[in-house]
């Protein structure tokens, strides 16, 4: 078989002129285009990276801010929790002194009511006591008791001494009108110079005395003069026990029990 060598010379020549082509106008065209698109590609992928690397970062910011906004709002509702029970607290332990207050200003009131009431019926009842023992008393003398009460007066006046001797013997001295023989009935003659008598031999003196009664004297004697004042009658002991009733009710107002005061002697210097 023949090869013509001009038809492989001119295949081969137009071989090399269509890679030419293909190369000038085929081949680096999307050779170009492929490197753009992969360079595009590349700087996606960078841009992505970027955009990647700062969304991570954003995520983190964001999620240690997260964290940091969990701790602060703990710590703010731990605060507030606290705050609430310290108020809660507070109001619970005013209204628990308040009603405190409120309860021991009541049993307060509720005690001086029943202290003034415990007063009043221990004083209304010490006065009707004493007011009816005047009474019983008052009616129960005579004048023959009133003498012999003026002879009881009579011995105590003659053993007068100390302090109240002298502090008499002053007023009598300084005094400017007669001494003053009181008694709830008139005395008779040999009553008053009996008195009379120990009067003067008392304070060895002649002394004046002026015998006056009194309604208001239970069952006994009085003498006074200048301020001085001694008597022995039924009256003063019940003042004496008056007086010491009402002082031991004001010393001791709950007491259930109270002393009776022992009845005696009354000899008293004003």
């Amino acid at each position: 078989m023949l090869i013509d060598w001009f038809t492989v010379a001119a295949q081969v020549i137009n071989f090399l002129i269509l890679v030419w082509l293909l190369k000038r106008f085929l081949y680096q065209p999307i050779l170009r285009a492929i490197d753009a698109r992969e360079q595009r590609i590349a700087s996606a992928l960078a841009d992505a990276d970027a955009k990647n690397a700062e969304a991570q970062k954003e995520r983190d910011e964001f999620r240690l801010k997260n964290e940091a906004f969990d701790q602060q709002r703990a710590a703010l509702l731990s605060k507030a929790t606290d705050e609430a029970k310290a108020e809660r607290q507070r109001l619970l332990d005013e209204a628990r002194q308040a009603a405190d207050a409120l309860r021991a200003k009541r049993m307060q009131t509720l005690s001086n009511d029943a202290h003034n009431l415990n007063q009043a019926i221990s004083r209304r009842t010490q006065q009707e006591v004493f007011a009816i023992a005047r009474k019983v008393l008052s009616d129960l003398a005579t004048t023959g008791l009133e003498e012999r009460m003026g002879g009881v007066f009579t011995r105590r006046l003659r053993e007068l001494d100390g302090q109240l001797k002298e502090d008499f013997a002053k007023a009598l001295k300084t005094a400017s009108g007669p001494a003053r023989v009181i008694s709830a009935f008139d005395l008779p003659a040999a009553q008053r110079a009996e008195i009379q008598n120990a009067v003067n031999e008392t304070f060895s003196a002649e002394i004046h005395v002026q015998f006056e009664t009194s309604p208001d004297l239970v069952s006994g004697i009085e003498l006074s003069t200048n301020g001085q004042k001694m008597a022995w009658s039924i009256a003063d002991y019940l003042t004496s026990l008056e007086k010491g009733v009402d002082e031991l009710l004001k010393a001791r107002p709950e007491a259930k029990a109270e002393p009776k005061p022992e009845q005696g002697t009354h000899e008293q210097g004003t």
